[in-house]
């Protein structure tokens, strides 16, 4: 160095060398700089100036933080052969006419990745990297790199320099230890809980995460909630890294969306950490398990603060609006807030603080921050009026092409040498059902057939039997089996095949559906052990099994079973279990509702006279002991319904009898109007016991019925199909209809739900009303915004001011009701028939009506179209015979006018003298 220091103006002149050398060597940078500091002060005889102190350090720490990014690169070739080049020596050369003042140097001090040195030591180091042949792209994020990790050393300087700058800068020494406490809190973070992500073990197999992933594709979503299925998949990285560095997107909340086992929340654990690798300081990743929140304050900021647990944030009160930090917060599972959250419908309140949130970080220069959120397909359905900052891609299903990566990844494996080729075969061949074909895309159920294809456990004949309904069923159960039956040793010897799974594996089964249970009821999270020993009391076989497994395993036996099967210990929680998997646990629960659904069905003979084996009043506490904890997702009532359909001769019939008879006695209020203690009271008390807090009695007895109200309808959709029940199976869920009035039960339950929260009805049942018969149901100023009511039977119902934005009515019945004041804007009616209805004054800017039949329908004041919603579609296909009111709705379309042979003079003409009137 000293030849350098004797014949150059500026240390980063050391870029001259060979960068190998620089970056090997590990020079010491910054005693370099308080060396020199130290050494002008004693020549001088005087201290050097704040300028001057700026210019030294700031080259230092600069140097100091270039050898720390780059030696993160080691593939980066460094070490050839150099000619400096013109450029380099040109912007070695301005360094020199740089003119500090007080204010620049103490910009530089505050924040200098921002400074106008930045600026000027970036261009020397992006006029070396072009001399080394490394990429444009690659060489600006190494920059931008060098310059926010600058911060750090200037900070360390400060501390170390100690009597060399205290006459020139009135060092406050504690604020910079606390940033620099900061700054190894970060480190430390990074190491605990990001880095590690990758090598966590999938399941119970010997490998990680990292050996097995394979980059996704995705494909846009607008802003209607629609896949834009005209466009290419991307990359799903390369999406969330061009958004992320794209400065022009600082408002967009990045949303990933997909279904269960798309693979979500592995990509979030391996982006996460491609971040810090590659992308930390300018952004340092911050990585949420939703699930792991249990409040939400008024703001995302607060939330954060009061539930990550992590020294950098509480130490500091300002730690989002310093400039030297950008977090990137990738929130997993939105759909998996706890119980609290969907119970007080704060889904739509949490989505728009993050709107908020990221809306802020764009307009206020201290808050450079971003929001990447996963969560299921069907999370954001039912929240009306979704924030338009929201940038959304849908993981779609992996093609042959990714397939095959995954598959090479898998043959890497040592236990799946040589049976690869054979199960890829499988997959390809004809005997392998296209329902299963068509599963296999997805990374989960993936992993699922090739382990157990591996093991030999794959019952190939039960797959080639299955339909599109059952064939996913299918693979969990044997999933389900395989897990129960294959081989688990522990280090400490103890083989739970010999000690617990060769005892009756229906018994540990058993206690798997309890623990479902337990979880769902949680909030899909995670249990207490002690809710799950305390559900078992009831059953004799599960107790002794626990029983004899204590005498071998001792007192935490119960959880070692556990861990072996899919459940682990919660992290948030002593003493509690979770599945690895949130689909495990849905499933396992519709398991238990099946055999619950079917002792409900069962009989036995007493006296030559046929006993229900489950009397009317256990079935009602047995009703609200499953149903009355929450809403149920749309995948357990998918796994269920597989799970009944697999027998055909299951008495349907009888099931929907004491069903209905529950549901109507439930809508009279028969289960809460009592002076004894109530059954929604029972429930609540045990739930509280087990440290469930957000319900109250109308909670639990309101969901009860909802949830049997879905069954119901299920049941009812599935006969429709089936000649031999339709007709002796049919579900009025507002009642029979009557021909002098309209029937007013549903109109009670839909407020009687909404009086806890408004909109309580649309988003537990909503999703679920598609094929049901609301025929003459009055259902006026229901919100039902986005609810699937296709091939619903809606004639001559009472539709008046309902919220019917985005709904799903295609091939709907709606003959003859009334749709006064109804919204229903970008409403699908593709197919549907509103012959004869009353939709006066109606909003249907933006609506789908295309094949729809409004032969005599009434328009009358109608809005056809407007500015933000767009115009309505129609197609050839769409029937507008007598139809009545065109004079007097308003902006119809011009091209509607001119297919109708509508004079626009004369519509223009009623329309001024309808506005005079």
């Amino acid at each position: 160095m000293k030849p350098l220091l004797q014949n150059s103006s500026s240390l980063l002149d050391v870029l001259c060398s060979p960068l190998a050398q620089v970056v090997g060597a590990g020079l010491p940078f910054v005693p370099l700089g308080i060396a020199l500091l130290k050494y002008s002060r004693d020549v001088t005889k005087q201290d050097p100036s704040l300028v001057d102190c700026i210019f030294i350090v700031s080259q230092v720490a600069y140097l100091e933080s270039i050898q720390e990014i780059l030696s993160l690169y080691p593939s980066i070739k460094l070490n050839s052969d150099l000619n400096i080049n013109k450029a380099l020596t040109k912007e070695l050369e301005k360094l020199n006419d740089i003119e500090l003042d007080y204010q620049n140097a103490s910009n530089a001090i505050a924040c200098f990745h921002e400074s106008e040195l930045a600026k000027a030591f970036n261009q020397v180091l992006l006029a070396r990297l072009a001399a080394a042949n490394i990429p444009n792209a690659h060489a600006n994020i190494l920059t931008q790199r060098v310059a926010w990790n600058t911060h750090r050393y200037i900070i360390q300087a400060w501390i170390e320099s100690g009597d060399a700058i205290k006459n020139i800068i009135q060092p406050s020494f504690g604020e910079w230890q606390k940033e620099q406490q900061k700054f190894s809190s970060i480190d430390e973070y990074l190491k605990d809980h990001i880095a590690g992500k990758p090598l966590e073990k999938v399941f119970d197999e010997s490998f990680s995460f990292k050996d097995i992933y394979v980059p996704l594709k995705a494909k846009p979503v607008d802003k209607n909630g629609d896949i834009d299925e005209k466009v290419n998949s991307l990359d799903l990285e390369t999406w969330a890294k061009e958004n992320l560095l794209n400065p022009n997107n600082l408002e967009q909340v990045m949303f990933v969306q997909g279904s269960p086992g798309s693979g979500k929340s592995v990509f979030c654990r391996m982006f996460s950490d491609w971040v810090r690798q590659h992308l930390h300081p300018i952004w340092t990743p911050i990585l949420v398990r939703l699930r792991d929140l249990d409040s939400f304050e008024s703001s995302l900021a607060k939330t954060l603060k009061a539930e990550l647990k992590i020294s950098f944030i509480q130490s500091d009160e300002n730690w989002l609006t310093n400039k030297n930090t950008g977090f990137l917060f990738i929130l997993d599972g939105f759909d998996e807030l706890h119980i609290k959250a969907r119970n007080d419908l704060n889904l739509e309140k949490f989505i728009k603080q993050l709107s908020g949130f990221q809306e802020d970080c764009k307009d206020y220069p201290n808050m450079g921050h971003r929001v990447l959120i996963t969560g299921r397909s069907m999370s954001l359905q039912g929240i009306p009026d979704l924030p338009r900052n929201l940038e959304r891609v849908e993981i779609v299903e992996m093609d042959g092409q990714l397939q095959q990566k995954w598959l090479e990844k898998w043959e890497e494996l040592l236990a799946n040498k040589g049976r690869t080729a054979a199960f890829g075969q499988f997959l390809q061949g004809d005997k392998c059902p296209s329902e299963v074909k068509n599963l296999a895309q997805e990374p989960l159920l993936l992993y699922l057939l090739a382990a157990m294809y591996r093991d030999g456990k794959l019952a190939i004949d039960k797959l080639e039997q299955a339909n599109h309904s059952t064939a996913k069923i299918v693979i969990y159960q044997e999933a389900l089996n395989w897990v129960l039956t294959k081989q688990r040793s522990k280090k400490d010897g103890t083989n739970l095949n010999i000690e617990l799974t060769k005892q009756k594996p229906e018994d540990l089964k058993r206690i798997l559906t309890e623990a479902a249970v337990c979880v769902v009821q949680s909030g899909g999270e995670f249990a207490s052990m002690s809710m799950l020993e305390a559900r078992l009391q009831d059953d004799e076989t599960a107790k002794a099994l626990i029983e004899k497994a204590k005498e071998k395993l001792g007192n935490e036996a119960l959880k070692t079973a556990l861990a072996a099967f899919y459940i682990r210990p919660a992290d948030k929680q002593e003493g509690g279990v979770e599945f690895f998997h949130k689909s495990f646990g849905e499933f396992l629960f519709a398991e238990r509702l099946k055999v619950r659904l079917k002792d409900w069905t069962k009989y036995y003979k007493a006296e030559d006279e046929r006993q229900l084996v489950i009397s009317e009043a256990q079935m009602n506490w047995q009703i609200y002991d499953l149903l009355g904890f929450g809403r149920l997702t749309p995948e357990i009532v998918e796994y269920l319904m597989g799970l009944l359909t697999e027998n055909q001769d299951f008495p349907w019939e009888q099931l929907f009898k004491r069903l209905e008879k529950f549901y109507v006695n439930w809508c009279k209020g028969k289960f809460i109007d009592s002076a004894e203690e109530t059954l929604p009271q029972k429930k609540l008390r045990q739930l509280q016991k087990y440290g469930i807090q957000e319900l109250g009695q109308r909670q639990v007895d309101i969901y009860a019925g909802l949830n049997v109200m879905i069954l119901l309808l299920e049941l009812h959709r599935y006969v429709q199909e089936r000649d031999d029940l339709k007709k002796q199976i049919i579900f009025y869920p507002s009642g029979q209809p009557n021909k002098n009035s309209w029937t007013a039960q549903l109109f009670r339950i839909i407020n009687y739900s909404d009086c806890i929260q408004l909109g309580t009805f649309n988003s537990v049942v909503g999703q679920f009303l598609s094929g049901a018969n609301l025929s003459g149901a009055n259902l006026s100023d229901a919100n039902l915004s986005d609810a699937n009511l296709s091939r619903t039977y809606l004639a001559h119902t009472y539709l008046a001011r309902v919220n019917l934005s985005d709904a799903d009515l295609s091939d709907a019945n709606l003959s003859g009701a009334d749709l006064s004041r109804a919204n229903l804007t970008r409403a699908n009616l593709s197919g549907a028939d509103l012959s004869q209805a009353q939709i006066l004054r109606a909003d249907l800017s933006g609506a789908d009506l295309t094949r729809a039949n409004l032969t005599r329908a009434n328009l009358s004041g109608s809005y056809l179209s407007d500015e933000f919603y767009g115009d309505i579609r129609w197609d050839e296909n769409t029937k507008w015979d007598d139809v009545k009111g065109l004079d007097t709705a308003i902006n119809v379309p011009e091209a509607l006018k001119q297919q109708l042979g509508l004079s626009s003079e004369e519509l223009e003409a009623k329309e001024q003298g309808r506005i005079s009137t």
